[in-house]
């Protein structure tokens, strides 16, 4: 939270009009997580790969699939256009409101093994279950809910990145900078951790269309474990950053992700 008379949105305006002609992607080793070279060549060329499954899928989703290939279906297609646009996503918002953290890593591709490990659990729990008894996949309405929930989940996530701007880190910050601060209002004012509830829904939607009931319950539990754990060090971080408004806040609003307080 802003704590003079400045009004926090035409700060984060003010910010971003200094530095969006100015994007420079950030090289230091301590910075990346993965092997991704961290140059404009790059990222353009993630880009341009996400945009055309993007494309691909999308056209297949709208179309129904395509028949000429049994797994070629509109669920799949919806699945590889929420996974594509989510990925691109990070990294738009990042440059856009965020370009100081900005670098090949804000697609979130190095998002570690057992991110890859459960998209491919769920791909492959689809397709062989779609080949060996394809009725189980034709529950329209799971999808249709699936389809809302990855919608408002990603929608979630964005805003809150958007919303948080230079105080938002993909990375666990557990060293204030000189500019952190406290953000408590909009999206923030409703979820105490808005980016990780996005994501949270945004996972369990997409194996709702998918109607993969293995994938969703693995799901349900990996990223449960996976957030209550990162919200309890976080949080550490954050009480030691901003004290007794942050104890406050926490107070107040709750993360909105089932029995994470």
């Amino acid at each position: 939270m802003v704590s003079d008379d400045t009004d926090p949105i035409e700060e984060r305006l003010r910010i971003r009009a200094a530095t969006q002609n100015h994007l420079h992607l950030k090289a230091e080793a301590a910075d990346l997580r993965g092997g991704l070279p961290n140059t404009p060549f790059a990222v353009v060329t993630i880009a341009f790969v996400l945009g055309g499954i993007f494309y691909v899928s999308l056209l297949a989703f709208l179309v129904g699939g395509f028949e000429r290939y049994w797994w070629s279906t509109n669920q799949l297609a919806f699945f590889f256009t929420a996974w594509s646009f989510f990925h691109w996503a990070e990294f738009a918002v990042t440059a856009g409101w965020n370009s100081e953290k900005c670098n090949v890593d804000s697609f979130l591709l190095n998002n570690g093994a057992m991110y890859h490990i459960a998209h491919a659990t769920a791909l492959s729990e689809y397709l062989i279950t779609l080949y060996i008894k394809p009725e189980t996949k034709a529950f329209a309405y799971v999808s249709q809910i699936g389809i809302i929930l990855t919608l408002c989940g990603q929608t979630l996530r964005s805003l809150a990145m958007i919303h948080a701007s230079t105080n938002f880190s993909h990375a666990v910050a557990f060293e204030k900078r000189r500019n952190h601060q406290l953000v408590t209002d909009g999206i923030y004012a409703r979820f105490r951790h808005p980016s990780y509830a996005g994501f949270f829904y945004w996972a369990l939607g997409t194996q709702l269309v998918l109607q993969n009931p293995l994938s969703f319950v693995l799901y349900c539990i990996l990223l449960w474990r996976f957030f209550y754990y990162r919200t309890r060090a976080e949080e550490g971080a954050l009480v030691k950053f901003f004290g007794q408004a942050y104890i406050d806040y926490r107070r107040r609003v709750g993360t909105k992700i089932p029995f994470i307080p």
